[in-house]
């Protein structure tokens, strides 16, 4: 069987498979097809299901380019696996009704359903949980919405906090102020806003304190009012902490918890806050606890291969 897809231009085209031969011929080894691409035309050649399957693929992903859709190198490859390994409509999912996170700098959009299922939770949900392993993009995804709340004035401002636990959180020891004492602790947030906002646009947000960086144990006793908070790396707080971060909730607010439960660094004989609480909150009304898990992984194909690896050989 042969097909052939018309694009409106060639550079529509090139965009779906980041202009790279070598993923044209990914594409002909996963699907098991021949594949021809020329000017703004793209053909397939081999058995109808694989083909149907290869067109279906590229017409996904030129109509997300056509929603003004980023798709890069690693987007093109993680959604390839997906699709050889017959998870099409996941993908095709992903970018019906397609949500755009749109701030000053860049456009963040979901690059699997699971991401995107993850942002719509947010979205409507006043305390949700980002379980799973790294690379998932839950913190990633956590401050975008964040910063969207922000700039829409959803949010008076933004609480991002997270446990210490290699100092156990008695920081006075390290060199300079509060926010460099934390620096080394809160660096996968700030990366994060760096990479949307900015360092110029972070620094003064950070500077007029409606961005704040918030050590777990100097947030006892507060009450957090119009204020969108992250708290990273959750495994590593204990029960008593968990609760104590969690009532903290306040009028027009929004809480976000992540962590990777099979990354605790507590001491043995503590359990952590955040395997109790998704073993307690499940079930309670204006609360979701979402998972991820090792296929979820949008970095470098590779990462997700390793993470399975660990899982399996773990038993987690």
């Amino acid at each position: 069987m042969e097909k052939t897809l018309e694009f409106e231009s060639p550079r529509l085209l090139a965009d779906t498979f980041c202009n790279r031969q070598e993923n044209l011929d990914l594409a002909e080894l996963k699907f098991g097809v021949r594949i021809v691409s020329r000017d703004s035309w793209i053909r397939f050649e081999g058995d109808e299901p694989k083909v149907e399957l290869a067109a279906k693929f590229f017409k996904t992903l030129g109509e997300a380019r056509r929603q003004g859709m980023r798709i890069g190198q690693g987007d093109f490859r993680n959604m390839l696996s997906r699709a050889a390994d017959g998870r099409m409509k996941e993908i095709a999912a992903v970018f019906e009704n397609p949500l755009v996170i749109n701030l000053k700098r860049k456009s963040i959009v979901p690059k699997n359903i699971n991401q995107k299922k993850y942002l719509n939770a947010i979205r409507s949900t006043d305390l949700v949980f980002g379980i799973g392993p790294a690379g998932t993009g839950k913190t990633y995804l956590a401050v975008a919405s964040a910063l969207k709340m922000l700039q829409d004035k959803k949010v008076e401002k933004i609480i991002l906090t997270r446990p210490a636990v290699e100092s156990g959180e008695a920081l006075g020891f390290l060199p300079g102020d509060l926010q460099e004492k934390l620096l080394p602790y809160l660096r996968p947030l700030y990366d994060a806003m760096f990479d949307m906002l900015g360092a110029e646009e972070t620094g003064r947000l950070m500077e007029y304190q409606t961005i704040e960086i918030a050590p777990l144990a100097y947030m006892r006793g507060r009450t957090l009012s119009n204020a969108f908070i992250i708290l990273d790396e959750a495994q590593n707080t204990t029960m008593e902490q968990m609760m104590m971060f969690l009532t903290r909730l306040g009028e027009n607010s929004r809480m976000v918890v992540t962590g990777d439960i099979t990354q605790v660094d507590l001491p043995r004989h503590k359990k952590s806050g955040l395997k109790g609480a998704i073993e307690i909150l499940p079930g309670i009304e204006g609360i979701e606890i979402f998972s991820f898990d090792g296929s979820d992984v949008v970095r470098h194909p590779l990462v997700s291969r390793i993470v399975a690896a660990y899982e399996n050989s773990l038993g987690v």
